[in-house]
Formats: structure tokens, C-alpha cells, sequence
């Protein structure tokens, strides 16, 4: 790239050097300031960086004499342009290896037909308007460049802007944040495309130019995955890959896409390639995401955002021709991304809600536009500059993304509870939706077991599932995690010494999903929590709000000794499922491990038997729903064990109900009978699916009282590796009377705590579900 050599061979780069690093340092200096102050208002990081450019430019503070000469100079620009294409290779290799693939993978068709819609209005209102605006500014030369630049304008959306934006206002997670990013992707890659082909001065050299450095991609790719493969199995018994390991993909990345801007082209859709396209199993991927991640949105990412607001300059809108211009162009914008993406998705049947804020999403700017912009020969910008053309489109820029970005917050601020996490249990959920599963550890000693119940969904369902796996590690009382300095780190460390926590029980846990992703291909999104016990429930909390969990699995607080009986771990890791047990925004599952002897991942050498036991509630209906997302798996087999009272005791529990009638009483026996008649709604319907076709085994037994209950429970409890159970939510039910007295973990209800004590002496490891409740006062 020309502007690389010039930059890297000016006779004194000391002081231009000085410049670019107190810009960046300026703007994230300002930008943090106000994010302090705008924040209070829920706007967006993005929103901040951008105004702090802009207070930071000849907008503002550099219309001081003294600041312009320090800031704006001629040799500051080639630094400029080199930083700001090695920044824009790391984050699009980075929204690369964050990319939802299988998300990605569904939703296509629908993304594209969204991107289309704005695509398709932007050319007709780019036409329209380059045509009223090359005679307005009498533009007399390189029309067809100007009209182009006038359309990618109006357009165009910038990824690492809506990536940026959805994840500060988290909204990423959500069906309609993903949907954004995937056509905004779409988006811009078109746009890239188009610029590559519209500009070409000539075709057929440019076309092979373009095939060869499509096949330098793919080679890469394939390098990449050698590479990594290489370091992940070298070292087995580290976390991360070597500092040197690290730098040696990160020069890759950057050489190729510096080779790439070198003959004219744009990098960007080759980064985002090499990022979608790399190995997400393996130590390599998790350093490359720490190690990214860490510098692009605490660095990166804001000195970008920054220095997009500080090429405006609010001068030249004093002047009425450029005002006009402005106005119309941030007025057809807006309208371009509204219009299209509201034709497309009414067409795809989404709400007017969701289709206003994808619109305004999708109007974000800053990326493709800016960058094709500088690509332009010199001799077309001075035959524009008295028109003062490039001007004008930062200033489209700049202030169409900072509107649009007031207004995404706005509109998810009032609209919050319908943008949120939708609060349902698994039993009222739709049938077809996606299944988001949190699995939580403490330690290594259980995440065999917690693999395999992720497999067990992930293997089974034809819905999509997407798995996460979180470390719960606990912060001794006298210690608080702190933020370490470079010079400080030890190879392969990061920037907080959260990363010292969880001992060995790191690399196992790491060791345990590479491997299951290696063999299956399905990929567990890992997460990690270092707290104090007493706080750990609202981390975990949080992680559900914003990730958007369907249910979360819990490890219950005892284990297994090698005599069978069971042994109490530390009280924080009760105390602990005891509150997210209360405060959950989703339903809760509690998992009992019996190691060896109990449920393991299901394989065609380790077929698993798995009961569900069925005494009625809302618990135990949310059980079966549970248990219906894995009847599917082919190595497991499903057995619906259903408890019904003996005809008798139901004439004596009528018969006492009519001695003790009461208006209080008519009312309980009102809810029962219609629990009782949502039991046999539920039941009937699962039976019909599953039963009948025989995908499921189905067992009755009646009991009169508690008594009988646990008879049954012992004659069956070896018979199968996993029970599931709902908690509670029963009422006074006969069939479980009197097993509450010997009741030593609540938390499990009277039927797991049963199943969970040692004195039942079984090998099966247990399932306890609770769902979701609104209210959720009471433990018991």
C-alpha cells in the first residue's frame, strides 16, 4: 500500500507519531467522559466515541490554531490511513470468529431478503438524488463516480457499528440484534463488491486480480486451520497458546490484508472470511478471542469510532448549498433503510415493532462508505473540491449514525419490555423456537456429566440449541479481582487476574469441551465467573438476562464418594443455587452427578436409559417438556414413568374435602381440578406424539400415599442412568404425603431429595426441574 511505505519512510515520523497517539489518547479520554454522562440516558458506547471525535476535530477544539497545527498535518494522514486499515482488519477478522454460524447458516434467506429490501430502495433514492444533486453542485466530471459514492451512501450499513451498538445496548443475543448483523454483513460486502467492480478502470485485469486474491484467502484458511490445529495439541497442559504463537496469526492476518489494500482492493471481506472460517474448537481460538477481544472494544473499536467523528467539520454546512445537501441526503437515508426494510419484512411476516428497529439499525454508517471515499483518486477529489464533496459525506456519515443510534436506544428504552428476555418456561414455549441452555460447574469434577446433558439436547432437537457453558469460581472473602499492567503479565496472561482463578479445573474444563467439539462439531460457548459466593447468584443472573436463557442447569452441592454415599461440598455452592433458584429469569434445573455409575454422554457404545417421573404440577409438566427435547437423540431411550393415585384414595381425599369445605377451601379445590385437568391435557398430548409412534417407553403405577411412593422409587432406581423430576408444585398431593418429614435438601423437592439421599442407595444420577414463576417466594 502506498500510503504504508510513505508513512513508514517519512524523514522524521517522531512527531507525526506523537500526533496520532494524543488523538487516540484525546478521544478516548473524551468518549469516556461522555459515556459516563450519556449512559444515564441509555445511549450506546458508539454514540459517545463519535461525539468525542467530533469535539476533538475542527468541528471543535481543533479550530484553535495551535491544536489544528498539532493534530491536523500532512504527514498524520498516511499514519492515519495505516492504523485505521490495521484496525479495521482486526475487528472484521474478529466479528468473523464471533459470527453465529449456525444462526447465520438459518437465517440467511431471511437476512438477505432484508439487506435486499434496503439495497433495492437505496439504488432507486441514489439515483434519484445524484441526479438532483449533480445539478444542483454542478458537478461536471466523473459523474458516474460521483453517483456512485452518492448511492454506497444512502445504502450502505456498517457491520462493526451495528455489531457495536447491539452488543453495548444488549440486544445482540436477541433474534432481531442477529438478524441486524447478518444483513448488515450482507450489506456491506455489497456494497464492497459493487465499488470493486464500478470503479475499475479495467475489468478483466481487475477480475483476476480479484480471483487471485480470493484463492490467497482460501489458501490462508487452510493454513490457519493447520496452525492451529498444531498449537492446540502441542502444549496440552496450558490455557493459552504462546504470546509468539499468537503474534504469528495476528502478522498473517495483517500482512495479507495490507497485500490486499496494496493493489487497490478492499480487505475486509477477506478478514471477515479468515475470521468465520477459522477452527472454533481448541486454546487457539480462546486466546485469539481474549486477546481481540480485550484490545478491540476497550481500544480499538473507540479510537475507530473516534476518529470517524473527527474528520467532520461543521463548517462547511454554513454554507446554504452543502446544508441543503446534507439534510436531504441524512432525510433519504433514513427513509431508504425504513422503506426497504419494512416492505421486507412485512413481507416476512416480522412485527412493525421489530421492523422500525431494524431499519434504524441497518441506517448505522462509518465503515464502507469512509473507506471507499479515501480510495478515490486524488485527481477526481479535486475536480469535487470546490463542491466540497467529501465534506458533505462525512458529514451524512457522522450524523446519520449518531441519529440512528439515539434512536435504537430510544426505541428499546420505551419498547423494553417487548425487546427483552421473554420470560417462559419450556412448557408454554413455541414449539419450533430456539433452545438457549446455560450449564454451570464449579469444578472439572462434573463437567463429563454436563457435556453429556448438552449433548443430549444438542443431538436431539431439530430446533436449533445453542449451548453455554459457565465456570463458577469463587473469589476468596480477603481478595478482589484487579486489572494487572502489561509488564506484568505472565506468556499467554491476560489484562485481569480473574484469569489466575480456578486452578487446574481450567485446562480439564477447556480439555473436555475441545474435545467434544473436535468429535461432534457442535460448539459450547464457555463463560466464567469469579465472584464472592454471597454475589455469585447475580452474575449468573445477569449472564441469563443477557445471553437469553431457556434454562439454566445447575450442579447440586454434593457429590459421590467411592462408598456410595453422598458428601457435602462447600455451603457457598448451596447457597448459591438456593438464589439463582429465586431469582432466575428462566427455569432452573438442578443436577445431581453420580459419576461413573450415573448419566454419561450418550454414545452408540454408552446407550442411555433415562426415566421421567411423572406425578403432576407445573414442575413436573415443565420435566416433560425437558425430557421431550431429548426423546429424539438416538442413543437414548425414554421412558415416561407416570404416578397416578389408586381410585380409593381419590374418594377419600373428595370425601375430606367435603368435611372441611369452606369458601377458602372451594378455592384450592378449584385450582387443583384445574391443574389436574392441565396434567391429563399435557400427559394425553405427549402421549399421543411420542408414546404411540414408540419413540417413548410409558409406565404407570398407582400409590395411595408417600409410603408407596418411595417403594416404587427403590424398585426403579437403578434401572435407568438419569431420573428427572419436577421440584415441586404439586400441592398436597396424596401420593408424596409424609415423604417431606425426613426432607434434608428442599431445594430438591420431596420426590429428588429422595432420589438424591444416600440412603436410597442408587446409582442414577438425578434431575430435579423447576419452572419458571413470575413469583417465586418460596423455596419449599
Amino acid at each position: 500500500m502506498e500510503a504504508a511505505r510513505r508513512a513508514l519512510c517519512v524523514s522524521d515520523p517522531f512527531n507525526p507519531l506523537i500526533t496520532t497517539f494524543a488523538q487516540s489518547a484525546g478521544i478516548l479520554v473524551i468518549s469516556h467522559c461522555f459515556h459516563l454522562f450519556l449512559k444515564q440516558f441509555g445511549q450506546p458506547g458508539p454514540v459517545a466515541q463519535i461525539l468525542a471525535g467530533v469535539v476533538l476535530g475542527p468541528s471543535l477544539l481543533s479550530r484553535i490554531p495551535k491544536v489544528n497545527r498539532f493534530f491536523i498535518q500532512s504527514s498524520t494522514a498516511d499514519y492515519y490511513e495505516v492504523i485505521e486499515t490495521i484496525f479495521r482488519t482486526v475487528f472484521m477478522f474478529l466479528i468473523g470468529l464471533e459470527m453465529d454460524i449456525p444462526y447465520m447458516r438459518r437465517s440467511l434467506r431471511k437476512a438477505s431478503i432484508i439487506a435486499s429490501g434496503g439495497v433495492i430502495v437505496g439504488v432507486l433514492f441514489g439515483i434519484a438524488v445524484s441526479i438532483s444533486l449533480i445539478i444542483m453542485l454542478k458537478i461536471k466530471s466523473q459523474l458516474f463516480d460521483f453517483a456512485t459514492i452518492i448511492i454506497i451512501a444512502l445504502t450502505n450499513s456498517a457491520s462493526p457499528v451495528v455489531f457495536r451498538l447491539a452488543a453495548e445496548l444488549k440486544f445482540l443475543t436477541s433474534d432481531t440484534g442477529r438478524l441486524a448483523a447478518c444483513a448488515s454483513l450482507i450489506t456491506e460486502m455489497f456494497c464492497v463488491l459493487w465499488r470493486s467492480v464500478s470503479l475499475a478502470v479495467d475489468p478483466w485485469k481487475n477480475l483476476g486480480t480479484g480471483i487471485l486474491f480470493l484463492l490467497m484467502t482460501v489458501t490462508l484458511i487452510g493454513i490457519n486451520k493447520y496452525l492451529a490445529s498444531w498449537c492446540n495439541q502441542r502444549i496440552r497442559n496450558q490455557k493459552y497458546v504462546t504470546k509468539t504463537e499468537f503474534l504469528v496469526f495476528l502478522f498473517l492476518l495483517i500482512a495479507a490484508a495490507l497485500f490486499i489494500e496494496e493493489y487497490g482492493y478492499n480487505s475486509a471481506i477477506s478478514c471477515f472470511l479468515l475470521g468465520l472460517m477459522f477452527p472454533r474448537e481448541g486454546k487457539t481460538t480462546r486466546t485469539l478471542l481474549h486477546k481481540l477481544s480485550y484490545a478491540t472494544y476497550n481500544f480499538i473499536l473507540p479510537v475507530y469510532f473516534g476518529y470517524i467523528g473527527f474528520q467532520l467539520n461543521v463548517s462547511i454546512l454554513g454554507r446554504l448549498k452543502p446544508l441543503i445537501t446534507v439534510i436531504v441526503m441524512i432525510v433519504m437515508s433514513i427513509a431508504t433503510k425504513i422503506i426497504g426494510t419494512l416492505v421486507a419484512c412485512r413481507y416476512l411476516k416480522i412485527s412493525t415493532d421489530e421492523s422500525i428497529v431494524l431499519g434504524f439499525l441497518l441506517d448505522l454508517k462509518g465503515n464502507a462508505e469512509l473507506q471507499i471515499l479515501g480510495k478515490l483518486p486524488k485527481e477526481t477529489l479535486k475536480h469535487w473540491k470546490e463542491a466540497d464533496v467529501h465534506g458533505m459525506v462525512v458529514s451524512v456519515v457522522v450524523m446519520n449514525t449518531v441519529i440512528a443510534g439515539v434512536v435504537v436506544a430510544h426505541i428499546l428504552r420505551k419498547k423494553e419490555e417487548y425487546f427483552s428476555h421473554s420470560h417462559t418456561s419450556l412448557e408454554l414455549g413455541e414449539p419450533e423456537s430456539e433452545l438457549r441452555m446455560l450449564a454451570c460447574v464449579y469444578g472439572s469434577r462434573n463437567i463429563s456429566s454436563k457435556i453429556g446433558l448438552i449433548s443430549a439436547f444438542s443431538e436431539s432437537l431439530k430446533t436449533p440449541v445453542t449451548a453455554y457453558l459457565m465456570h463458577l469460581v469463587e473469589l476468596p472473602k480477603k481478595r478482589t479481582k484487579k486489572n494487572l499492567m502489561y509488564h506484568q503479565l505472565q506468556d499467554g496472561d491476560q489484562y485481569s487476574d480473574e484469569e489466575d482463578y480456578g486452578g487446574n479445573d481450567v485446562v480439564e474444563i477447556n480439555d473436555a469441551v475441545d474435545a467434544y467439539t473436535m468429535e461432534t462439531k457442535v460448539l459450547i460457548h464457555q463463560r466464567k465467573v469469579v465472584s464472592h459466593f454471597e454475589r455469585m447468584y447475580e452474575d449468573v443472573c445477569d449472564s441469563i438476562e443477557d445471553l437469553r436463557v431457556s434454562i439454566i442447569f445447575l450442579t447440586f452441592h454434593k457429590h459421590q464418594r467411592l462408598d456410595g454415599k453422598m458428601e457435602s461440598g462447600k455451603d457457598g455452592m448451596r447457597t448459591t443455587n438456593h438464589k439463582v433458584m429465586r431469582h432466575a429469569p428462566c427455569s432452573v434445573g438442578i443436577f445431581v452427578d453420580r459419576g461413573q455409575t450415573g448419566f454419561q454422554q450418550p454414545t452408540s457404545q454408552s446407550v442411555q436409559n433415562i426415566a421421567t417421573l411423572f406425578f403432576g404440577g407445573s414442575d413436573d409438566r415443565e420435566a416433560l417438556a425437558c425430557s421431550k427435547m431429548i426423546s429424539n437423540h438416538p442413543h437414548i431411550h425414554l421412558t415416561l414413568i407416570h404416578f397416578q393415585n389408586l381410585p380409593s384414595s381419590k374418594q377419600t381425599e373428595y370425601t375430606n374435602e367435603i368435611i372441611h369445605r369452606n369458601d377458602e377451601l372451594l378455592l384450592e379445590m378449584s385450582n387443583h381440578e384445574i391443574e389436574a385437568e392441565i396434567d391429563r391435557a399435557y400427559t394425553q398430548d405427549f402421549y399421543n406424539r411420542y408414546v404411540t409412534s414408540g419413540q417413548v417407553g410409558y409406565v404407570e403405577k398407582y400409590v395411595e400415599n408417600g409410603t408407596q411412593t418411595a417403594e416404587a422409587l427403590r424398585d426403579i432406581h437403578d434401572t435407568f442412568s438419569l431420573l428427572i423430576v419436577g421440584k415441586g408444585g404439586r400441592g398436597n398431593s396424596p401420593m408424596t404425603s409424609g415423604m417431606s418429614d425426613w426432607e434434608e435438601c428442599p431445594e430438591l423437592g420431596t420426590v429428588g431429595d429422595l432420589l438424591a439421599s444416600s440412603e436410597l442407595n442408587t446409582n442414577s444420577s438425578v434431575l430435579v426441574i423447576q419452572q419458571y414463576r413470575h413469583s417465586r417466594n418460596d423455596l419449599n
